[in-house]
């Protein structure tokens, strides 16, 4: 039933996991679909390769933007 209202209405995804400021995971709150931005800023099927290429990215961005110094407002 839910995968028919996603066929008549259309999905409705809802962020499921923010992988930098740019990329994000998303999941179709009715049938459960996952879709990830692709390079160019589109959603493309999220497949195991995108996955792991999306949890590599985290990890570096993560790390990056931990170690970075903190700058003070004046």
């Amino acid at each position: 039933m839910k995968k028919l209202f996603c066929s008549v209405f259309g999905h409705h995804f809802a962020v499921s996991k923010k992988v930098t400021s740019h990329i994000k995971e998303y999941s179709c709150v009715h049938c459960g679909k996952q879709v990830t931005t692709d390079v160019s800023g589109n959603l493309s099927n999220l497949t195991p390769q995108l996955r792991e290429i999306n949890d590599t990215l985290a990890n570096i961005y993560q790390k990056r933007h931990a170690s970075a110094p903190q700058q003070q407002v004046a």
